[in-house]
């Protein structure tokens, strides 16, 4: 898509003009060409508690939204003389989201990808590889969450080592004692805490020796002593 850097930065500029600033005394604007052709702007809002100021990319990204959806191609953002700003940090993590590392970011001498402003940014495929990592507490077990205790043990398949183990809830504690779900198979034993964590917080390793550590949450109990830092 070719993009028309002195229109977008005009419609910048011209909501710049917008923005109310009265406790910084510096205005933002910026606007943001979408993949379909549309452009969106937003000027930044203050407000006297100063941790609730909206920065002019919450705006866009909120009018983005507003009038259709879709992802930034490029942005514009501007200062009060209408010279090319570049976004701060949340912003940045803004337009990573609704735009990706390929959004460009108005810049002299020449715009910069969103990609180079965050490397390494933290984004959607980070929630969705860590859902997949983790197996959800079925439905029928899921008021039992946050009770019971975890036992992580080391387990052998096809001659190599892996780790698996057991959820339960020993006796005393009502209904439904005993195991409640059994484990998966990891290569590492820390998969298993994240696979234990989502089920409660009092989490036991048992290694290959027999001894057993801690790796719930809190100080280790006292019949245990040990946590597990693997």
């Amino acid at each position: 898509m070719e993009i028309d850097w002195v229109a977008l930065r005009a419609a910048a500029v011209e909501v710049m003009g917008h923005a109310y600033a009265p406790y910084s005394d510096f205005p933002v604007g910026v606007a943001g060409l979408v993949d379909d052709g549309r452009i969106v702007v937003g000027c930044n809002v203050e407000n006297a508690s100063y941790g609730v100021t909206l920065c002019a990319e919450c705006g866009m990204v909120s009018a983005l939204h507003a009038t259709g959806g879709g992802r930034l191609v490029a942005v514009s953002c501007v200062d009060g003389a209408g010279q090319p700003l570049m976004p701060c940090g949340r912003c940045r993590q803004l337009l990573f989201e609704h735009g990706g590392p390929d959004c460009l970011v108005e810049a002299l001498p020449e715009p910069l990808r969103v990609g180079d402003l965050l490397p390494h940014a933290f984004g959607p495929a980070n929630l969705d590889r860590g859902r997949a990592a983790i197996p959800e507490v079925p439905e029928r077990l899921a008021r039992w969450r946050g009770r019971g205790t975890v036992f992580l043990h080391p387990d052998s398949a096809g001659g190599a080592l892996v780790w698996t183990g057991y959820w339960e809830r020993s006796a005393g504690e009502g209904e439904e004692t005993g195991i409640l779900e059994e484990a998966p198979t990891w290569p590492e034993a820390r998969d298993g805490i994240k696979w234990a964590r989502a089920r409660t917080a009092r989490i036991v390793v048992v290694d290959e020796a027999g001894d057993t550590w801690w790796a719930g949450e809190g100080e280790p109990p006292a019949e245990i002593g040990k946590r597990w830092e693997a």
